[in-house]
């Protein structure tokens, strides 16, 4: 006997995993909305599924609970972040001067971006101000690379190991001038107006943090080889 083809039985199955991607999809944005407005610990799983026209099953499916689906969210929002146009930045092939001015202008580029009531910006203010275990998540697949090679950077411009306290000071201090423009907008726009973080402004803000940082990652440097020299004529 010949098989019988159902068209319509191969058509629901390819429709399925759509539908699912959808479903997931839905249920992310609408977490990321609630989680950005409510914070994770005041946000419960039936109200982002009523958000998102979703059954509380779905986040079982696809999270396997809201830390799972929080997590998710979190790395949304990383991807929103465009790290990769930082990573390139770091990629390079130039003097590791030109490369920290790349690095600076292109992390400033991305942040300037970032539209401060967007829930993915919002996520990581939550986070910062009551973190979860997802800050693991952040720290581990989008902070520490970016740090890690940005020390590796600074210790060659000191003259230094990429561990070494003096360059960890230094990364912290430069990294620390870049998030200023991005977090204290509000702040910016009332002392400086002229100062805010736009596109027009992005490569004098880029500018002056770079030679900042340089004059005194150069003096330092300067100052470690007098030091050495001192020491080795005491010898």
């Amino acid at each position: 006997m010949a098989t019988q083809h159902n068209p319509g039985r191969r058509q629901s199955r390819s429709v399925r995993p759509v539908a699912s991607e959808r479903t997931r999809e839905r249920l992310i944005e609408a977490a990321g909305e609630m989680f950005a407005e409510l914070g994770f610990h005041h946000t419960t799983v039936r109200q982002i599924c009523e958000r998102a026209g979703a059954n509380i099953a779905a986040v079982n499916y696809h999270f396997r609970d809201k830390t799972g689906l929080y997590t998710e969210v979190v790395r949304q929002s990383m991807r929103a972040a465009h790290l990769d146009a930082v990573r390139a930045a770091f990629d390079q092939n130039a003097p590791a001067e030109e490369i920290m001015r790349a690095v600076i202008k292109t992390r400033l580029e991305s942040l300037r971006g970032l539209d401060l009531g967007d829930w993915h910006f919002r996520i990581f203010a939550h986070e910062l101000a009551k973190p979860t275990p997802a800050i693991d998540v952040v720290v581990n697949e989008a902070i520490r690379p970016l740090y890690l090679r940005m020390c590796k950077l600074i210790g060659s411009l000191l003259g230094l190991s990429p561990d070494h306290q003096k360059t960890r000071l230094c990364a912290q201090s430069i990294i620390g001038q870049i998030l200023f423009y991005a977090f204290a907008r509000p702040v910016i726009s009332r002392l400086s107006p002229d100062m805010k973080l736009t596109a027009a402004r992005v490569d004098l803000i880029a500018n002056h943090i770079t030679e900042f940082s340089l004059a005194y990652l150069r003096e330092a440097r300067s100052r470690r080889g007098t030091r050495t020299k001192v020491d080795g004529k005491k010898k």
